[in-house]
């Protein structure tokens, strides 16, 4: 019965269908299923002893086939169930999304009603609120009858001079104008037009007072304070929304300095050509004496916070500021003009007799602002005035030398001293003018002074090498006359050589008073110092005209190897081994290469230098064989013929490990050896350094300590 049962549950096939699978995947596993299924059967059924228990085999795949239907009828049960009760809640969901659908095309013609409602009642709208403006029109209609009458004594007021009282009544009219505005929604009446135009007249009578507080001071102080506190109202007063404020404070601050700036600073007030000191002279004394009424009259006038005496010292300091590079961008000032000015912005303005005076308080203080002069005006003006003055010089000077030439050319015996020679005023004159330009320049800056001093040299030597010094010759006379007074020249230039080098063998002698020593041999800190010191004593050289430039360099690098070997022979050093003695050559080599690349790059020709001697004493100290120290000596008086027996003994004493018999061997080789070739050219340089005292061990017997 369970069979059939089974069997009803079935569906009924459609004829001419056969029961196959829905889908190849079906149909492949169920190929699976029954190959398994044949292959499990075969391998139980195989043996014939199997076949008495088919039917128990028959009687279990039956019962697991009962519980595996069941199991399936359960599943398919519970899906059908869920099934249908999602169905149920479709429909339920469809029926109130049905409802809505109405309910919103209701509210759909329900609006549509009502916008139709809507505008029939905006004509009604408008004229209600074209009601409530006439309401508020009609009430506010007798002040604004007033309205041109009180705009028209406003103007009259400010025409008056009456500020305090004119600023009431504008700010009546425009409270006015602001409740008509919020009462018609925003409509703006024609009668208030003209409102603007009174305001800025207003402004600008209160920026005229400003600008003449310095009158208004003296003569009506009250007009002064009028204008100040309408503008400070004004300050205070909060800006509806929508309208710009009006600074009129800042507008009043900028009169008062714009005011001041057109008393001292116009354009018609600047000086002309050759009236600057004039001018300046002028302004020492106005300006303080504006910061005294400043301080007296105008400050009292104004409210606190405008500090008005620092605003009167910034505004003077800023103005004058701008006049000096007015005048500077204009046409080149004159000598004195540069001169007046440098002098009087560097020195005199800062001064105790101007801004700096005691008499005036701390707010005038403007040596935190910007200079009246900038580096640059400084440069210009430095440059103008030695540019000026040199041409006046060299004009001056060749006046002189044609005068002296004409001088010497009468007739008549020349001038002497009381000594009996030919004398003549003109280089004491020359000197004497020189002298009186670097000291007036040195009135301004030092860096003037150095300008000048320069000017004054190259002038000098320009006025030396002059060649009307050729109207001397006679006529007819040969070309070499003139060799004496070149030859003098000559002399003098090196003699001025010598004196300015002389400051640097000053500066030099301290930082060789370690040299050598147990530092110099493993640091080149000491060396550095010495091409830091000569750098900078020498950066100025580029001003020097050629070739007395070439001759400054070539002695200053002399001086400094003189120095160099100076104390290299001091006996400061003695080298206890080889290795001292390989460092100090080696330190030899790196300072002959530094002392090159130095005056290299000062511009001195390699084949003037005299560092390379510096290369020969490194051999002198490099030979490992003492018993060679003949061969070195010998080339040594090769390369230097004069160098002595006692500058050779000290320097074997900085080896350190030469003998008595060594040494006199050297010596010996030093006196026998062949003299120097006259084609080389040698420039004296050990002679120059002072012999160091020899010890007793390195005299020979017929030597200096014999």
């Amino acid at each position: 019965m369970e069979s059939a049962a089974k069997d009803k549950m079935k569906p009924a096939l459609p004829c001419g269908m056969n029961p196959g699978p829905e889908w190849p995947e079906q149909e492949r596993a169920e190929q699976l299923a029954r190959g398994a299924a044949l292959k499990w059967a075969s391998g139980i059924f195989y043996r014939p002893e199997q076949l008495t228990r088919l039917s128990q085999y028959r009687s279990r795949e039956v019962q697991r086939t009962c519980s595996l239907e069941a199991r399936i009828k359960s599943v398919v049960q519970s899906y059908l169930e869920g099934v249908q009760t999602g169905v149920w809640h479709l429909s339920r969901a469809l029926e109130a999304v049905q409802g809505t659908r109405e309910a919103l095309s209701q509210a759909r013609g329900l609006l549509k009603s009502m916008a139709q409602a809507s505008q029939s009642l905006e004509p009604l709208r408008e004229r209600v609120i074209q009601h409530k403006q006439l309401q508020a029109l009609s009430q506010l209609l007798p002040r604004l009858q007033a309205v041109p009458a009180a705009m028209a004594n406003t103007q009259t007021l400010i025409d008056a001079q009456r500020l305090l009282e004119a600023y009431v009544s504008l700010r009546e009219l425009e409270q006015l104008q602001e409740e008509t505005w919020a009462s018609l929604g925003g409509l703006e009446l024609p009668v208030f037009q003209g409102l603007g135009l009174l305001a800025e007249s207003l402004s600008q009578a209160i920026e005229t007072a400003a600008m003449a507080a310095r009158q208004l001071a003296r003569e009506d102080p009250a007009l002064l304070v009028a204008a100040l506190r309408v503008a400070e109202v004004e300050a205070g007063r909060t800006t509806p929304v929508g309208q710009t404020p009006r600074d009129w404070r800042q507008r009043c601050l900028h009169a008062l300095q714009t005011g001041l700036e057109q008393v001292h600073f116009s354009t018609t007030t600047l000086p002309e050509p050759g009236a600057l000191a004039g001018w300046l002279k002028a302004l020492q004394v106005a300006l303080p004496a504006e910061l005294a009424t400043a301080e007296a009259l105008v400050a009292p006038c104004c409210p606190p916070h405008y500090k008005v005496v620092q605003l009167w010292a910034h505004t003077l300091h800023n103005g004058l500021r701008r006049s000096l590079q007015h005048l500077l961008a204009g046409p080149e000032l004159g000598a004195a003009d540069a001169f007046a000015l440098l002098h009087w912005a560097l020195h005199v303005y800062l001064g105790q007799e101007m801004m700096g005076s005691l008499e005036l308080g701390p707010e005038v203080d403007v040596s935190q602002l910007e200079p009246l002069l900038t580096l640059e005006n400084i440069e210009q003006l430095e440059a103008t005035f030695v540019a000026k003055v040199q041409a006046s010089v060299a004009q001056w000077l060749q006046k002189a030398l044609d005068g002296e030439i004409a001088e010497w050319g009468r007739e008549q015996e020349p001038n002497t001293d009381p000594s009996g020679f030919y004398h003549s005023p003109m280089p004491a004159i020359v000197l004497q003018i020189l002298t009186e330009n670097i000291r007036v320049s040195s009135l301004v800056s030092e860096s003037l002074q150095q300008r000048v001093h320069g000017m004054a040299l190259s002038e000098l030597g320009t006025f030396l090498r002059s060649s009307s010094v050729s109207v001397l010759q006679p006529d007819g006379a040969a070309s070499g006359v003139l060799a004496p007074i070149e030859a003098a020249l000559d002399e003098l230039q090196r003699r001025i050589c010598r004196l300015v080098l002389e400051a640097l063998q000053v500066e030099l002698q301290p930082l060789f008073e370690s040299v050598p020593s147990r530092q110099w041999l493993s640091s080149s800190e000491l060396l550095d110092c010495v091409r830091d010191q000569t750098s900078r004593f020498c950066r100025d050289f580029w001003r020097v005209r050629s070739p007395a430039v070439e001759l400054l360099l070539a002695e200053a690098e002399r001086t400094v190897v003189l120095q160099y070997l100076q104390a290299l022979m001091s006996g400061r050093l003695v080298c206890r081994d080889a290795d001292e003695r390989t460092q100090a050559a080696e330190r030899l080599q790196h300072d002959a290469a530094q002392l090159k690349e130095l005056f290299l790059g000062l511009g001195l020709e390699e084949s003037s230098h005299c560092a390379p001697v510096l290369l020969a004493l490194r051999e002198l100290l490099n030979l490992r064989d003492p018993t060679l120290l003949g061969l070195e000596v010998a080339g040594l008086r090769q390369q230097f013929p004069d160098v002595s027996e006692d500058h050779v003994s000290a320097l074997l004493d900085l080896r350190g490990d030469v003998s008595r018999e060594q040494r006199q061997a050297a010596l010996i080789s030093l006196q026998d050896g062949p003299p120097p070739s006259p084609l080389m050219g040698h420039r004296a340089l050990f002679s120059l350094v002072p012999a160091p005292t020899p010890s007793l061990s390195s005299c020979l017997p017929s030597g200096p300590c014999s």
